[in-house]
C-alpha cells in the first residue's frame, strides 16, 4: 500500500501550511495570556485615573465646567502657576519631603530594632509579641490618628497631665498642633507607630534566613553585635531593606489622613499642609480641579524620582560588589 499525497494543479505535492505560532512561541506567550485578564484590570484601575488626572491638570476646570460639560484647555499654565507659587517651596514641599525622610528613617530603624528583638525570642514568645505588634498595623489610620490627638490633647491630654505633674509645663498648657515642628513630630509618632510592624515582620523574615554559621564565625573572629549586624546581617538583608524603604517612602510621601485629621491640618493652619492635603484642598474644597490635579501630578513625579534614585543607587552597589 503506497502513501497518498494531495497533488496540486501541477501534479506536485502541496506544502503543508506553516503554523502561525511555533511551540516555543506558544510556551513563551502562555504566561502573558494567563496574566492578561489581571493586567487588563490593573490597567483600567491605574492607568485610567492617572490619565484623568493628567488631563485635568492641563485644564482650567472648575464647578462651572462640571455643570456645562465644557472644558477649557490651558496647557501648562497650571504647572507654571504652581511652580512659581512661593507656598510650594516654603511650606508644602518641605513639609512633604522632610517629614518623609524623618518618618521613613525612624520607621525602618525602629522596625529593625523590633525585628532583632523578635529574632532572639523563643517561638512561643515571638508569636505572642508579633500578635501584639500586628494590632498597631491592623488599626485604621483614622482610629490611630484620633488616639494620638487624644494623647496630645491641649486641655486633657496624657502628655499635658504628665508634664504638669513633673513641673515641666505650667497651667497655661501648650498647643502642640499650632507649631509646625511639633505638629509633624506628632504625625511622625503616628506614622512610626502604624508602620513599624510591617518593617519588623519583613525584616524578621529576612533575619531567619541568615545562616547561623556566619554569625558564629564572626563571634569567633571577635566581632561585636554592631559589627556582626553591619558586616554579616546588613549585606544579606540589603534587598529586604530596599523593599521596606521604598514602600515606606511611597506611603509617607502621600500621607493624608494623619495630617488632615489633626487640628489645623484641614486647612485652618496652612503652615502644616503637605502636598497631598494641599491637592485635596485645591481640588475638592476650592473646586479648582485643574490646580488640584497639577499638585497631585507633581507629587507623583516626586515619588517616581525618589524611587528611581534609590533603586539606581541600590543596583549600582550590587554591581560594585
Amino acid at each position: 500500500m503506497t502513501a497518498t499525497t494531495t497533488p496540486g494543479r501541477s501534479g506536485a505535492a502541496a506544502p503543508r501550511p506553516r503554523p502561525l505560532l511555533t511551540r516555543r512561541r506558544r510556551r513563551a506567550l502562555l504566561p502573558w495570556a494567563l496574566l492578561a485578564p489581571g493586567l487588563a484590570v490593573l490597567a483600567g484601575l491605574l492607568l485610567f485615573p492617572l490619565g484623568r488626572v493628567l488631563w485635568l491638570s492641563v485644564q482650567d476646570y472648575g464647578l462651572d465646567n462640571i455643570l456645562s460639560g465644557e472644558t477649557d484647555y490651558i496647557g501648562l499654565d497650571n504647572y507654571a502657576e504652581l511652580l512659581s507659587d512661593g507656598y510650594l517651596w516654603r511650606v508644602a514641599l518641605p513639609n512633604t519631603a522632610l517629614f518623609a525622610v524623618v518618618a521613613v528613617a525612624a520607621t525602618v530603624a525602629f522596625g529593625t530594632l523590633v525585628a532583632l528583638l523578635l529574632a532572639t525570642l523563643r517561638p512561643l514568645a515571638r508569636t505572642a509579641v508579633i500578635s501584639c505588634v500586628m494590632i498597631a498595623w491592623a488599626m485604621p489610620a483614622v482610629t490611630g490618628t484620633y488616639v494620638w490627638i487624644w494623647i496630645f490633647d491641649v486641655d486633657r491630654g496624657i502628655v499635658r497631665q504628665a508634664l504638669e505633674a513633673l513641673g515641666l509645663l505650667g497651667p497655661e498648657g501648650l498647643n502642640w498642633f499650632a507649631d509646625r515642628v511639633l505638629f509633624y513630630g506628632i504625625v511622625t509618632l503616628n506614622i512610626v507607630h502604624h508602620g513599624f510592624p510591617f518593617v519588623a515582620v519583613t525584616v524578621l523574615a529576612g533575619l531567619l534566613t541568615v545562616p547561623r554559621e556566619l554569625h558564629e564565625a564572626a563571634v569567633i573572629d571577635g566581632a561585636g553585635a554592631w559589627q556582626r549586624f553591619r558586616h554579616v546581617t546588613l549585606p544579606v538583608l540589603r534587598p529586604v531593606f530596599a523593599v521596606v524603604t521604598i514602600l515606606s517612602t511611597i506611603w509617607d510621601f502621600k500621607v493624608f489622613a494623619q495630617v488632615f485629621l489633626m487640628p489645623g491640618g484641614d486647612g485652618a493652619n496652612r503652615q502644616v499642609l503637605n502636598l497631598g492635603v494641599w491637592s485635596y484642598l485645591q481640588g475638592i474644597v476650592q473646586r479648582d480641579y485643574g490646580m488640584g490635579a497639577a499638585v497631585a501630578v507633581l507629587l507623583t513625579l516626586l515619588l517616581l524620582a525618589v524611587t528611581l534614585v534609590y533603586l539606581r543607587s541600590m543596583f549600582r552597589e550590587e554591581e560594585l560588589r
